[in-house]
């Protein structure tokens, strides 16, 4: 009998040989995808490897072609009209959250204002439906823009354009390019600059929209109107008084605030924005860090280790945003000695067990984007220790198909 998981990788390579006999070359400089924030050069790699019938390779791409080929049979839209609350603007087009650490004051008959629980999350949080919406409609696009690139199969590229025709493009369904009405508090305010934070993975639906251009249903026209989109939202972020008061975060807020400042710039064409704000970033590891790699503004919180991973993949994230107009940040001392390697080897003890996490932790350890951090830097500082403990850590997470086929 033959075994079906021989003849499925039998058939996806197949499948990407027969689709693109005419770049089976792929492998020439100039060909590579130019993503902004994903590594076209690793996409171009593993692609190559997949030819070559790679096992880990082929099994990603298989996990992945069973995971978008479902998003195509099920045709799930996501919107900001599908939320059920309409924002004070009376606009549904307008994203709408409240802030996810907030909860009613016991104290009061009404529970107004709300009081903050730093690290518990009130689950009518996702009452609102939009940040979750968003969260799928990153995640579907990119997968769907990932499954064309290595299959060729028009069908991805079909439908990850209508995702992002529902969401950025189509005015019966589209978000407004503002935040105005992220991570209100109930009786304090409707909307703060701390919302902007749930924006920060934007950056996975240009990288999508990117893989999939001059596709049938993904032309110029529409590529352009996209970036239209950004433009306004960056411009809203950098004159709106909520962008400017997020600017003004001195922790991960500030961080990912330049992170998406530079995507949006980079992505609309305005690299003067984008080289400005990477200084701007310099000056926020200048205030973000001591000369030991620690960040004390991440490690005061309840869930110490998510956010001093969070905020380095930021910086990792910013470091690979900046190669895109020739600027290095991988080496470079900002000053006193901190740098983006000075804060990664600062955990690293704890990722050995050398050392023991001391600050306060409320919610069991998780490594997703340390693994992301430890790739990266196995690849920028030439060290395969880092790809080692990465696998080692977290087995799951190191092989799952989007980070096995981006990095």
């Amino acid at each position: 009998m033959v075994n079906p998981k021989v003849v499925i990788s039998f058939l996806v390579i197949f499948l990407i040989a027969s689709n693109l006999k005419a770049q089976i070359n792929s492998s020439k400089e100039s060909d590579f995808p130019k993503t902004l924030a994903i590594d076209g050069k690793d996409l171009q790699k593993n692609y190559d490897l997949i030819l070559a019938n790679d096992a880990d390779k082929v099994r990603a791409l298989k996990s992945l072609i069973k995971k978008v080929d479902k998003l195509v049979l099920e045709a799930k839209f996501f919107s900001v009209l599908d939320k059920k609350q309409v924002p004070p603007s009376g606009d549904k087009h307008d994203y709408m959250s409240t802030g996810p650490y907030w909860w009613p004051d016991p104290s009061k008959p009404d529970g107004l204002p709300y009081i903050k629980k730093d690290g518990q999350r009130n689950p009518t949080y996702y009452d609102i439906s939009d940040s979750q919406e968003l969260d799928k409609l990153e995640d579907a696009s990119l997968s769907l823009a990932l499954a064309y690139y290595f299959t060729k199969e028009v069908k991805y590229a079909n439908f990850a354009s209508k995702l992002l025709k529902t969401w950025f493009l189509n005015p019966e369904t589209l978000q407004n390019p503002n935040l105005n009405f992220g991570q209100g508090i109930p009786g304090l305010n409707t909307g703060r600059g701390t919302g902007i934070i749930e924006t920060r993975d934007l950056f996975l639906a240009i990288d999508a929209a990117i893989l999939i251009q001059n596709t049938a249903n993904w032309n110029t026209k529409d590529h352009e109107e996209l970036k239209k989109w950004f433009s306004e939202y960056l411009t809203w972020m950098l004159e709106s008084p909520i962008g400017k008061e997020e600017a003004d975060s001195k922790n991960n807020h500030g961080t990912f605030y330049s992170e998406q400042v530079i995507a949006f710039a980079l992505f609309t064409n305005k690299l003067d924005v984008a080289n400005s704000e990477i200084e701007v970033f310099k000056n926020r590891m200048v205030s973000q860090l001591k000369p030991d790699g620690s960040q004390p503004f991440e490690l005061a919180r309840t869930k110490s280790w998510n956010y001093v991973n969070m905020n380095l993949y930021g910086y990792f994230l910013i470091a690979k945003l900046a190669e895109n107009i020739n600027v290095s940040l991988w080496n470079q001392q900002i000053s006193e000695g901190k740098s983006l390697r000075n804060v990664l080897e600062w955990i690293v003890p704890y990722l050995k067990n050398e050392k023991v996490w001391e600050y306060e932790q409320i919610q069991k350890i998780s490594f997703g984007e340390t693994i992301k951090i430890l790739k990266l830097a196995a690849k920028k500082y030439s060290n395969p220790e880092y790809e080692a403990l990465a696998k080692k850590i977290d087995l799951k997470t190191y092989q799952s198909n989007i980070i096995e086929l981006t990095y």
